[in-house]
């Protein structure tokens, strides 16, 4: 397993990417051009065709702070520097059935595309919208309906090649999205609505992320308010489907990430609040964590 992450030390601003090896961090900052995008690295190794394990183990040196450490005294970045994150929706039938819910529109347009050829895909954020691990997720403050939705997110290349993987979180307003799917925008992209990390998990031959399974859970005043875990064999669609789709008539840039969708979904008398704190697990990437805060209108 071969993971990258994104930080800086205290008290200094320069981003650095290491390499982890268990709770090791490597510095191979200086041995990547243009690191702040893995893109550069996986490209090369794949021109010169050497395998990407074989790559990375000539990148064990440079040992800095343990990765326990980084997360206690400095600060992770998200994990790539990616221009844009799309999400897929609707993809696991536990997310239908929440839709299903939640939605005023009788004829329900959830069924529709659960079963459908075509996927749903939409825009979820930007470089600079996305939060770091261990920074504040924010609550709409029109909104008094939200939730989490734990992902796998794909790394892509501009080419579509699947570099790697990583955990994203969805933030997301039911009550908007289920007032008017059109509304879908407004609920899902919005200030602070979207964390991805807290690493990489570089795509190698013995990767295979059916076999894994991704948690949810949520802390409120010391106490765990919610906890929830999908198998990704669940996923109904495959990920290379939805990268085919999101694909067509699109170009994307290099570090571009796809959030897969969720099916993790707190009961419908739930909603977040102010100083809960989610983390998402999954143990072959890592724990993303974000404090959860209201936005000021």
């Amino acid at each position: 397993m071969l993971r990258t992450i994104r930080f800086v030390r205290q008290g200094v601003h320069t981003p650095r990417l290491g390499f982890v090896d268990g709770d090791n961090v490597y510095d191979i900052t200086s041995l990547v051009d243009s690191w702040s995008d893995p893109m550069p690295l996986w490209n090369a190794l794949a021109a010169l065709c050497v395998p990407l394990e074989q790559g990375f183990e000539s990148l064990r040196r440079g040992l800095v702070e343990s990765y326990s450490q980084i997360q206690r005294d400095g600060r992770l970045l998200t994990p790539v520097a990616a221009p844009e994150v799309w999400a897929a929706g609707v993809t696991y039938e536990r997310s239908r059935e929440a839709r299903n819910a939640e939605t005023k529109v009788k004829d329900s347009v959830y069924d529709r595309v659960y079963g459908a050829e075509r996927p749903e895909l939409f825009f979820k954020a930007t470089e600079r919208r996305l939060v770091c691990p261990g920074e504040s997720l924010r609550l709409r403050s029109d909104s008094r309906w939200m939730v989490p939705e734990p992902e796998l997110g794909v790394v892509l290349s501009k080419s579509g090649d699947l570099v790697g993987f990583t955990v994203g979180n969805d933030l997301s307003s039911r009550d908007i999205e289920g007032e008017n799917p059109l509304y879908l925008p407004q609920a899902k992209v919005f200030a602070g609505s979207c964390s991805i990390g807290p690493a990489v998990l570089w795509n190698t031959h013995d990767v295979d992320p059916a076999s894994w399974s991704i948690s949810l859970t949520i802390h409120r005043d010391g106490e765990t308010a919610f906890f929830g875990e999908v198998p990704f064999s669940q996923l109904r669609r495959s990920i290379d489907e939805l990268v085919s789709y999101l694909m067509r008539d699109n170009e994307i840039l290099d570090g571009t990430v796809l959030l897969t969708g969720t099916g993790i979904v707190p009961p419908d008398d739930f909603t977040l609040s102010p100083g809960d704190v989610v983390e998402i697990s999954v143990p072959q990437i890592g724990v993303l964590s974000n404090p959860i805060e209201l936005s000021v209108p």
